[in-house]
C-alpha cells in the first residue's frame, strides 16, 4: 500500500500530535426534531455536505491551538477525499494519507433544533484488510511528543506497534510517544473498544451510554495503561480519573447560542490534549478541554471553526462555572 499524501514519512520532524484514523466527510440534515416522526417526507433546510469526521475535528481543533499536528489516514481516490485534502491543505495541516479501495469514509447527521445529532454512518466503506502501514506509522509516531488513535478499524493494528515505541522495545533508542483515544458513546461492553480502552494513557469517552460511569472508568484505569481517564456528560461537564482520584469538571457557559452538538467531544479531547502538553494540571486540562466543547456547540456542523488559542485562554482567564 503506497503512501499518496502531500507530506511523506520524513516530513515527521517535530510534531506535538500525530493523529491516526477517523477522516472522512459528513452531509448535515438539520431535521425539524428527533427522533424525527415517520412520514413519507419532510422539509429541510439546505443539505450540506463537508469534510470532518473525528479525526479531522481533533487534527484542526490542536492545529487551531497551536500545536504541530500531522494526520495519517486513509482515503479514496473520490471527490469525498478531496474534500477531506481541501480541509487539511487550506490549514496547512500536513496530511499523509493511504488509499481506501473502499472510498473515504462518509455519514449523514441528522441535527435537531437543541442541536442533538443522529449519525449514520456508511459501513461500505471499510474492510478488514484495510491497514496503516507499519513503516509509515513508525517513521511518523517515533518524531511525535503524543498519538491520538481514532476509534477506526485500521487503527487497531496500529496499537501494538505504539506499545513498541512507547516501552522502548521497538529499537528507536527510548521512550515513545503517549497516546490517547476517544470512546465516544461505548456501552462498557462492546468488546471493539476494548483495546482501544485499555492501550492508551489518556482516554476519553462520553457518558451517554455508560449506565456507571465512575465504574467504567475506573475499569479502564485498573485493567489497562490509562492514568487520565475523562468522561464527558454535556451540560453536566466531565468527570476525570487521574491517578485513582476522581473530580468533577464544571460546565462552563457557551459564548453563543448553542445550535449544534457535532464535534463537541472533538473539541474537549483537543482542548484537554493542549493542556495536557503544555504542562497543565488536570484541573486546568479539563477546564481547557470544556471550553473548547462549549465553544464547539456553538458553531453549525456546516462549518469547521474550533477556538484558537488566544481565545482558548482569554476565556479560561476569566471562565466561570455554569450555573
Amino acid at each position: 500500500m503506497d503512501d499518496r499524501g502531500t507530506t511523506s514519512a520524513r516530513d515527521g520532524d517535530g510534531i506535538d500530535v500525530l493523529v491516526l484514523g477517523g477522516a472522512g466527510v459528513d452531509t448535515i440534515v438539520y431535521v425539524p426534531e428527533l427522533p424525527l416522526p415517520l412520514a413519507d417526507s419532510h422539509m429541510v433546510p439546505a443539505i450540506e455536505t463537508r469534510a470532518g469526521q473525528t479525526g479531522d475535528f481533533v487534527t484542526v481543533g490542536l492545529h487551531a491551538l497551536g500545536l504541530r499536528t500531522h494526520h495519517l489516514d486513509m482515503l479514496g481516490d473520490d471527490h469525498e477525499g478531496e474534500l477531506v485534502r481541501a480541509l487539511h491543505r487550506e490549514r496547512g495541516i500536513p496530511l499523509t494519507e493511504v488509499l481506501l479501495p473502499a472510498g473515504t469514509k462518509r455519514a449523514v447527521n441528522l441535527v435537531g433544533p437543541d442541536g442533538r445529532r443522529l449519525s449514520l454512518y456508511d459501513s461500505t466503506r471499510a474492510r478488514d484488510a484495510d491497514r496503516l502501514p507499519p513503516d509509515t506509522v513508525r517513521a511518523l509516531a517515533v518524531n511525535a511528543r503524543h498519538v491520538h488513535v481514532s476509534l477506526t478499524q485500521p487503527c487497531v493494528h496500529t496499537l501494538p506497534l505504539l506499545e513498541e515505541l512507547r516501552t522502548g522495545t521497538a529499537g528507536t533508542g527510548g521512550p515513545g510517544p503517549t497516546v490517547s483515544t476517544d470512546l465516544h458513546d461505548w456501552d462498557g461492553a462492546d468488546p471493539y473498544h476494548e483495546p482501544f480502552a485499555l492501550a492508551a494513557d489518556v482516554v476519553f469517552l462520553s457518558a451517554a451510554a455508560l449506565p456507571e460511569p465512575e465504574k467504567t472508568m475506573r475499569r479502564i484505569a485498573e485493567r489497562g495503561r490509562a492514568r487520565t481517564v475523562v468522561v464527558t456528560a454535556g451540560a453536566e461537564g466531565a468527570y476525570q480519573l487521574v491517578d485513582g482520584e476522581l473530580s468533577h469538571v464544571p460546565a462552563v457557559e457557551p459564548a453563543a447560542r448553542v445550535v449544534d452538538s457535532n464535534g463537541a467531544g472533538d473539541a474537549f479531547a483537543a482542548g484537554y490534549l493542549f493542556g495536557m502538553l503544555t504542562g497543565e494540571p488536570p484541573s486546568r486540562c479539563g477546564l481547557y478541554g470544556a471550553i473548547a466543547g462549549a465553544h464547539a456547540c456553538t458553531v453549525p456542523a456546516t462549518v469547521t471553526h474550533p477556538v484558537a488559542r488566544e481565545e482558548l485562554l482569554a476565556r479560561a482567564a476569566r471562565a466561570r462555572p455554569r450555573g
